[in-house]
């Protein structure tokens, strides 16, 4: 059953991976969340936002942007999903994009390992693409209720 969710987009420039990291701390705030667990979301988020922002769209100078939508959903545990959205290129071969140190942009010097990292952080992920519409990136986590200890 969802619990929460909020919708932000952001201009698709470097400086607001920041604005996406600030926004889901502060809307996980809500659940308890062990730091190792929100450190874990907010790597991946970033790691889509910037994939999102340096490789979906080709012409900088127009107001492209990146749309995130975050959820809890509330089971046995909480289980967080966010959906990374751009209206770029697409990704024309998805299993190339998420071999690892691939990249379509080897002039960056990070490139090769956003998919990677998310894969590591979260407990899955899910890309949906089309060439000239766009691409979502769905990451779910699940984060483990903390046990009562008696002392």
């Amino acid at each position: 059953m969802e619990k929460n969710n909020m919708k932000i987009e952001i201009r698709a420039i470097l400086e607001n991976v920041a604005v996406a990291r600030v926004a889901i701390s502060s809307f996980l705030a809500t659940i308890d969340i062990a730091i190792d667990e929100l450190m874990d979301i907010k790597t991946a988020l970033s790691e889509a936002v910037t994939n999102s922002i340096e490789h979906a769209y080709k012409d900088e100078s127009k107001l492209n942007t990146v749309i995130i939508n975050a959820y809890i959903y509330e089971e046995d545990e909480n289980v967080i999903k966010l959906e990374i959205e751009d209206k770029g290129i697409g990704i024309e071969d998805i299993s190339l994009a998420i071999t690892p140190t691939y990249t379509s942009k080897p002039e960056l010097e990070h490139a090769g390992m956003g998919f990677t990292i998310m894969e590591t952080f979260m407990d899955e992920i899910l890309i949906d693409s089309l060439k000239d519409v766009g691409t979502k990136i769905t990451l779910k986590k699940k984060i483990k209720k903390k046990k009562s200890v008696l002392v």
